[in-house]
C-alpha cells in the first residue's frame, strides 16, 4: 500500500472536464442543492464537457420513488439537461448506486486482496474504554489499532458471532488539496483514523460508493455544498487506494460551494418555505428567473449587472470566479429579477405560460374557448409589466373571463369608495353610452371619460377614476383601466358600473 499522497490531481479542462450531480432521493429538492447543480451543469457546458446525473439511493429507509421524480422534474423544469445518467444512460451505467452493488463488491474485495482495506471487528464500547485504558477522551474515536489482527484473533471473533466492518487504511502523511473556491486545504496527518467503508452487515457506505462511482465514471471535478468539505480527505485517501489497484488514474479536482442561508443567517433550513423549490414554481416563478437568482447565490456575471440570460451565464461561468462565503436567499430580490425575466419573454409566451394558473384559479379551463384566447392576448401584455410572479395574473385578469354579475368587490376596494362614487359612476355611465360601438377604443373611452370627469367635474384622476376601476375589476389596483373596458367592451362596461352604483349608498 502506497503511504504517500503522490498520486495526480486532475488536469482535465475543456472538453475532458467531467462533472456529476448526484443527490439522494429524499424529500422535496432544495433550492441549495439545486444550485449545486446548476453550478455543475453551466461548468459542464461552459467548458464544453460533460454533466452526469446520478442517483444515491442506497438508504432504503429514507429514499423514496417521488423525490427521484421530483428531481428529475426539478432538473426539467429548470432545463438542466444532463448528457450521462439516469433516464439518459451511458457508458457508465447504472446510474443508481442501488443497482450497482455488484461493482462495489468486486471493488470490496479488489482493496482487500491488495490490503488497502481491513477487517475490523470492535464496537463502539470496546473503542470507547480503549481510549480510557490509554488515558485518552473516551470519544476520541479509533486508533488503527486492528491493522495487524491475526487469523487467530479474527477467527475467535468470528466465532464469537461477530460479523466485522471494513475499513480503509488511511495514508499516516498530511493530505493537501487545492480547493477551486477555497484554495490550498491541508489535513494534517492523524486528523482522521481508518474509517468504515463496509458495515458488518456487508452494506457500503457513502464515503465508500462516492469516490467509487466518480473514479469508476471519470469525473475530474466534484463541486459540491461546503458541508462535505470534512469528508474530502477520506475521499482523496480512498482515491489514493483506488488508483493503486487501477481503478482511477487521478484524483479529481474539489470545489466547496458556499452554503445558503436563510432569514437571521442561519442556513437555509429544509422546514423554511423558501428552501422548497416547487413552492417557488407554485408562486409563478420562470425557470429563467429564479436559475438566474440561483446563480447569484455564490457568484455574479458582474459587479454591476445581476439580470443575464443562462447563455450569458454559460459563457461567463468558472467555479473558480465562485465566492467562498455563505449566500443569503433574498427573497425580494428573488421576486424582483424574476418579474425582469417576464418582462423580457415575447408576449404569446408569457400568455401562454399565464394559462396554468388561470386555471388552477378557476378563471379558465383548457383548452380555451377562442372568445378566452382573445382576452388572454389582448389583456396579457396589460400586465406583463406589471407583475413579478406568474401567480399574480389570476388576481390581475380574473375579472376580464366572468360575467359582471359574478364579479366579487374586494374589501379593501370598497373602502376606497369616495363619497360621491354614486354621482362618478352616473355621469361616467351616461358618457359610455353616447360613444358608438364601433369607435369604443380605449382612446376615446379614455377621452370621453377624461372630459367628463376632469373637464367637466373637476375631480383629480385618481378620485375620478378609482370608482370606475372598482366597478369594472373589483379591485383597488388592476390592468390599465381603459385597455381593460376595451377588451370587456361597451355593453359588459357600462352594465359593470350600473351594478356598482345600485350597491353604493347615496
Amino acid at each position: 500500500m502506497s503511504e504517500t499522497i503522490a498520486h495526480p490531481f486532475s488536469t482535465a479542462t475543456g472538453t475532458d472536464v467531467r462533472v456529476r450531480f448526484c443527490p439522494s432521493p429524499t424529500g422535496t429538492p432544495h433550492v441549495g442543492l439545486i444550485r449545486t447543480a446548476l453550478f455543475n451543469w453551466a461548468y459542464a457546458r461552459h467548458t464544453g464537457g460533460t454533466f452526469i446525473f446520478r442517483i444515491e439511493d442506497t438508504d432504503p429507509a429514507r429514499d423514496t420513488e417521488e423525490s427521484f421524480v421530483q428531481l428529475l422534474d426539478a432538473l426539467r423544469w429548470l432545463r438542466l439537461d444532463w448528457d450521462e445518467g439516469v433516464e439518459v444512460g451511458g457508458p457508465h451505467a447504472p446510474y443508481r448506486q442501488s443497482e450497482r452493488y455488484d461493482i462495489y463488491r468486486d471493488v470490496i474485495e479488489q482493496l482487500k486482496a491488495s490490503g488497502h482495506i481491513y477487517e475490523s471487528f470492535a464496537t463502539g464500547e470496546e473503542i470507547e474504554v480503549r481510549n480510557v485504558a490509554l488515558g485518552r477522551d473516551p470519544k476520541a474515536g479509533y486508533d488503527n489499532f486492528e491493522r495487524d489482527l491475526t487469523e487467530e484473533k479474527k477467527a475467535a471473533f468470528r466465532a464469537e458471532g461477530r460479523s466485522p466492518a471494513l475499513r480503509l487504511k488511511v495514508p499516516d502523511t498530511d493530505i493537501s488539496f487545492d480547493d477551486l473556491v477555497r484554495g490550498e486545504i491541508t489535513f494534517p496527518a492523524g486528523s482522521f483514523s481508518d474509517f468504515v467503508v463496509v458495515r458488518p452487515n456487508g452494506h457500503p457506505l457513502y464515503p465508500f460508493v462516492n469516490p467509487v462511482d466518480d473514479a469508476m465514471m471519470g469525473v475530474t471535478h466534484v463541486l459540491r455544498g461546503e458541508d462535505l468539505l470534512s469528508s474530502t480527505p477520506r475521499q482523496i485517501a480512498l482515491y489514493h487506494a483506488l488508483i493503486d489497484i487501477g481503478l482511477a488514474t487521478f484524483v479529481p479536482r474539489f470545489g466547496h460551494m458556499p452554503y445558503v442561508m436563510g432569514e437571521g443567517n442561519k442556513k437555509l433550513s429544509k422546514r423554511d418555505p423558501e428552501s422548497n423549490l416547487f413552492h417557488h414554481r407554485a408562486r409563478g416563478f420562470v425557470p429563467e428567473g429564479l436559475v438566474n437568482y440561483l446563480s447569484l447565490l455564490g457568484w455574479s456575471l458582474s459587479s454591476d449587472r445581476d439580470v443575464f440570460t443562462i447563455e450569458e451565464m454559460i459563457a461567463a461561468f468558472d467555479v473558480v470566479d465562485v465566492l467562498p462565503n455563505p449566500a443569503r436567499f433574498d427573497l425580494k430580490k428573488a421576486e424582483s429579477l424574476n418579474g425582469d425575466h417576464i418582462r423580457l419573454l415575447e408576449p404569446a409566451d408569457f400568455a401562454a405560460r399565464v394559462i396554468p394558473y388561470l386555471v388552477a384559479a378557476g378563471d379558465v379551463s383548457e383548452p380555451l374557448s377562442e372568445v378566452q384566447q382573445a382576452i388572454l392576448e389582448a389583456a396579457a401584455p396589460l400586465v406583463q409589466e406589471r407583475i413579478a410572479l406568474l401567480g399574480e395574473a389570476p388576481g390581475m385578469l380574473g375579472f376580464l373571463f366572468i360575467g359582471g354579475d359574478s364579479l366579487v368587490y374586494q374589501p379593501d376596494a370598497l373602502a376606497s369608495l369616495p363619497k360621491n362614487a354614486r354621482e362618478i359612476l352616473a355621469a361616467s355611465t351616461a358618457a359610455l353610452l353616447d360613444i358608438p360601438e364601433a369607435e369604443w377604443t380605449h382612446d376615446r373611452v379614455h377621452t370621453s371619460l377624461t372630459e367628463t370627469l376632469i373637464d367637466g367635474l373637476a375631480l383629480k384622476p385618481r378620485v375620478a377614476f378609482g370608482p370606475l376601476r372598482v366597478a369594472v375589476s373589483g379591485r383597488r389596483i388592476s390592468p390599465p383601466l381603459f385597455e381593460s373596458m376595451e377588451i370587456l367592451g361597451k355593453a359588459e362596461s357600462v352594465l359593470r358600473l350600473a351594478r356598482l352604483a345600485a350597491t353604493t349608498p347615496e
